[in-house]
């Protein structure tokens, strides 16, 4: 894969976390079960959620597409 392939990934990826952030899967109407550590369900997916959108923003920077590489 080249810079290019794995920038467009990485912008796929974050705007799918995204939706799935809002969805009803993680912002369910009382859905609070089951814990992890003694956190709700929606807190800790949602810190689950950030550490992967971080991630995400890791890769996207260090494989940026320079502009002045597609330039001849």
């Amino acid at each position: 894969m080249n810079k290019k392939q794995i920038w467009r990934l990485c912008v796929t990826a974050v705007i799918l976390i995204i939706i799935l952030t809002f969805s009803p899967l993680v912002t369910g109407k009382g859905k609070i079960e089951p814990f992890l550590l003694g956190l709700p369900f929606t807190l800790w997916m949602g810190i689950l959620l950030t550490i992967a959108l971080v991630a995400i923003t890791y890769i996207g920077g260090s494989v940026l597409p320079d502009e002045e590489e597609e330039q001849p």
